[in-house]
């Protein structure tokens, strides 16, 4: 039942229209009963399978924490270039799959996944120096990222954004461009899992690809530019001692010329598309504000998880100072926040949602074949950075940026970081300080950040958000389609601008 709706006994037994505001804690219609579970929404959970759930989840994360100091000063394996064949394969297999065989891609994907992963695994156990380590920090890394995205997919669908305005490509752009600027509070995977619903909701009568796109490009991506909370890489670097404001004074005009320049051409091709569909006459008079939230309570759940992510370091400072132990925090906020959110929202808001586990099911088990078969690329990257002898903005935004498009990018920011870093006798503080060295460290930044929207496995909010998008029927482009179509002329030279307008 909309909003607005009469309705019996909303509070007097009398028939009446319920007050609207802005804000609401609840669901308007969360105490009507008889209310039923759309059916590509999951059941609420029961007492029983909370519990059981909270237990598991907190075994897995003590079992991170736990290979994260165990291969925290591990050394990089030593591999030969065919171990990179099993990622080669992974990435072929996304990208062309659905298309040669999508009926047993959708049935199988999971098991090719585990197997190309697991095939890399038993190698690096049986026959590398050093390779149990290198296998346990990827885990590790992998536990929080899943973590990280399950805890804000958990948490941004208990929260129902209903927009009553037309999807018009103003609404669009005005809705993107504050996507781009709570990336920098929420991170680019809070900000998409918080609007990537809504976005979708308001703009379901004539959803076309480019939407989802977009999407992905500036919300889940580019957005994030500007502080250590926007982007993985970023916060990396945070914690390797660049300070928390250092992005921002020095990449405030690339965050500008790209979020401007992407959001100038998809309001151009919005209305082109608006102009040639027939538009449906709009009711100017619909009840109630034009924004309506609901389960506000799960923002406080988002600030936990973006507090558990900032205070990490600190808590286990200060447990280890006065405790004499450390401890995974940062996975216990998390574990917190997404409990606290399945317990306290309505299945109202759930089921307007339509809120399931199948797409953050699909991302955890595609990246967890990706961090595993990623290992040997990694180490083959890092032994052979130093001898590469890149140097100077262009060859490190450049060769940051285009593998990280296909690797995880907040390790390979971190392979460049260090060889930047070794260049100078003073370390960090000499790049810093250093007009050159500093320019190097823009191109790294931005080369992690910008590049890791050309395809969907650059960032892990891209996968993410075409998965919930594709489960809620929208169409959304292949892997090579959305390259070729959208990341080569699109993208790409915007990107090029940014190296021809500051990093030459």
């Amino acid at each position: 039942m909309e909003e607005g709706t009469k309705r019996i006994g909303y509070n007097t037994g009398m028939i009446d229209s319920p007050p609207h505001r802005l804000v609401h804690l609840t669901h308007p219609e969360a105490h009507i009963p008889g209310h039923q579970m759309p059916e590509t929404a999951a059941p609420p959970p029961t007492r029983g399978q909370l519990v059981g759930g909270f237990l598991l989840v907190m075994a897995v994360a003590i079992a991170g924490f736990t290979l994260e100091h165990w291969t925290h000063h591990a050394e990089d394996a030593t591999i030969t270039l065919p171990w990179l064949i099993p990622f080669g394969l992974l990435l072929g297999s996304i990208a062309v799959m659905p298309f040669v065989a999508r009926h047993f891609w959708e049935h199988h994907y999971h098991q090719v996944s585990l197997a190309l992963g697991l095939l890399v695994a038993v190698y690096y156990f049986a026959a590398v120096e050093h390779g149990p380590a290198n296998i346990g920090r990827s885990v590790s890394e992998y536990i929080s990222f899943i973590f990280l995205l399950g805890s804000l997919f958990v948490v941004s669908g208990g929260i129902l954004i209903r927009v009553r305005a037309r999807a018009t490509p103003l609404a669009n752009v005005v809705l993107l461009g504050i996507g781009a600027i709570i990336a920098n509070l929420f991170g680019t995977t809070g900000a998409s899992m918080l609007l990537i619903r809504p976005y979708l909701r308001m703009n379901k009568a004539h959803l076309r690809p480019y939407h989802v796109v977009f999407f992905i490009f500036i919300v889940s991506n580019v957005g994030g530019s500007l502080t250590p909370i926007g982007d993985p890489p970023l916060f990396l670097g945070y914690l390797l001692g660049v300070p928390f404001t250092w992005v921002f004074e020095h990449c405030w005009p690339i965050w500008i010329l790209v979020n401007g320049l992407l959001l100038i051409v998809f309001g151009l091709i919005d209305a082109r598309s608006h102009w040639k569909e027939p538009r449906q006459p709009y009711n100017g008079n619909d009840p109630g504000p034009v924004v309506s939230l609901y389960g506000v309570v799960n923002l406080l759940f988002v600030a936990l998880i973006v507090a558990g992510i900032l205070l990490h370091g600190q808590l286990n400072a200060w447990t280890r100072r006065h405790l004499g132990f450390e401890g995974p925090w940062r996975e216990l906020l998390m574990i917190i926040a997404a409990f606290g959110s399945l317990v306290s929202t309505p299945p109202r808001v759930h089921g307007d949602n339509h809120f399931n586990y199948l797409p953050i099911k699909e991302v955890a088990y595609l990246f967890a074949g990706i961090f595993l078969t990623m290992v040997p690329a990694l180490n083959y990257l890092a032994q052979n950075a130093p001898i590469l002898h890149v140097t100077g903005p262009t060859p490190f935004y450049f060769a940051t940026g285009g593998l990280s498009s296909v690797l995880d990018n907040a390790p390979t920011y971190q392979v460049f970081f260090q060889s930047l870093v070794h260049r100078y006798d003073g370390g960090l503080a000499a790049v810093l300080n250093e007009p050159a060295g500093a320019l190097m460290l823009v191109g790294i930044s931005m080369g992690a950040v910008l590049f890791g929207a050309m395809t969907y496995i650059g960032n892990g909010p891209n996968f993410m958000v075409r998965s919930i998008a594709d489960h809620a029927g929208a169409q959304t482009p292949g892997f090579f389609r959305y390259i070729y179509a959208f990341s080569l002329p699109v993208l790409l030279p915007i990107l090029l601008l940014v190296w021809v307008l500051f990093l030459r």
